[in-house]
């Protein structure tokens, strides 16, 4: 299927890992769809050597995925309060105008709004698009396109400020979504990318978060070709530690890479990224996480210790499926999502509550899907020590606390 890199178009692919063939993740069941056959993918990550673009094939449609989409921003305290520090920290004129790409429910744009200041969201997803107008925030219901990127300059004029948070590894066609951004902002305006970091997925064995609506996963060096491409030029870069590290990437139509750039580039090369040898044992780590979690669900099960999950993310899913979890060993999870409530996860067919669960059932162990809000949910799960109960951890490697 994948013959060749998409950003560069070489042959020449190295596989990282193969997690087999899963179900897209955030097809979530309802109970009367149980007994229907469910389409499975392969999930096999290769990495080109040419361009060290990481990437999955496209198996699946954005248009799959995102036309009615179950992840709300909004449902993560410490996203929202993520999104008002950046917005906080922009230096927007009561004549800025500022667009988020993939505006999601309007968890970023809300706090433009409280500005005063001009913006409009452009969010492919119909049912989080209302969302965000819901809460006041201008969304324009489309995918992102060169096309679409013109005809939002063409009524609205150029962009100071162009967002994209957590969407640059969801398109496949990563040049012809740049060139949508770059038709989006002005000659002087600037691009803010945050996107997971592959040295930290690699190094923190983050494979849960390899699914197939993400296409492809970003060195620094990759992230800066994948911009040439549209017409944009990096030219500055922060480490985040959002969902368990991240990397924002500051572009624009012209400039130069700034110092940042430089240093992060050589703690890429360091781990051995621009090479081969960077990817050689993450198969391996990958195997153990999956041996140490299943280990510990079946002694818990054996010595008749209850478990439950908390959160029903996309990652949880490729973890649960890739380990086999079934829910003999897991007979629940909850989450906040009330548009999850009632459904099933794809592929393991657990039952997704309500977090009240929790509390009535008092399990001896809550199992952590959304390991990346570690510190929110150690913090939002505190009331489980009230009966003894523990937290587990299954990223980057098992821990119970």
């Amino acid at each position: 299927m994948m013959a060749t890199c998409r950003l560069c178009g070489s042959a020449d692919l190295m596989g990282v890992v193969d997690l087999g063939a899963t179900p897209p993740c955030e097809r979530f069941l309802t109970a009367d769809q149980l007994d229907e056959p469910e389409p499975t993918y392969p999930l096999h990550l290769r990495v080109c050597t040419d361009c060290r673009l990481a990437q999955i094939p496209p198996l699946i449609t954005p248009e799959e995925t995102f036309t009615e989409y179950a992840y709300f921003s909004s449902y993560s305290t410490s996203w929202v309060e993520h999104a008002r520090r950046f917005v906080a920290d922009r230096d927007l004129r009561p004549d800025s105008f500022v667009v988020e790409v993939a505006s999601n429910d309007g968890y970023l744009l809300r706090h433009v709004v409280d500005r005063g200041v001009r913006c409009l969201g452009i969010e492919p997803s119909a049912n989080v698009g209302q969302a965000a107008r819901d809460r006041g925030v201008p969304t324009l219901t489309e995918f992102l396109t060169p096309e679409v990127g013109a005809a939002v300059r063409a009524e609205h004029g150029p962009a100071d400020l162009v967002v994209a948070n957590n969407v640059y590894a969801h398109i496949p066609d990563v040049i012809g979504f740049t060139e949508g951004l770059r038709a989006l902002v002005a000659d002087d305006g600037l691009v803010s990318i945050e996107v997971q970091h592959l040295l930290s997925l690699i190094e923190l064995n983050q494979y849960d978060t390899i699914y197939h609506e993400h296409f492809q996963y970003y060195t620094v060096a990759s992230a800066r070709r994948a911009l040439a491409s549209g017409g944009l030029t990096l030219v500055d870069v922060e480490l985040l530690p959002t969902h368990g590290g991240s990397i924002r990437l500051w572009a624009s139509p012209g400039g130069e890479p700034g110092e940042r750039v430089s240093e992060v580039l050589a703690r890429e090369k360091a781990a051995g990224l621009h090479e081969a040898s960077g990817y050689e044992d993450f198969a391996l780590r990958v195997a153990r996480v999956r041996r140490d979690l299943l280990r510990f669900l079946i002694d818990a099960a054996e010595e008749g210790r209850t478990v439950a999950g908390y959160g029903a993310p996309g990652k949880g899913n490729t973890l649960l499926n890739h380990c086999g979890v079934r829910p003999d060993l897991l007979p629940y999870t909850v989450d906040r999502n009330p548009y999850k409530h009632g459904r099933f996860t794809p592929g393991t067919r657990i039952p997704i509550l309500p977090p009240e669960r929790l509390a009535a059932d008092r399990p001896d162990y809550v199992l952590v899907l959304p390991w990346n809000l570690r510190e929110e949910l150690t913090e939002q799960l505190s009331y489980v020590r009230e009966w003894g109960g523990r937290l587990v951890f299954p990223i980057p490697h098992l821990e119970v606390v």
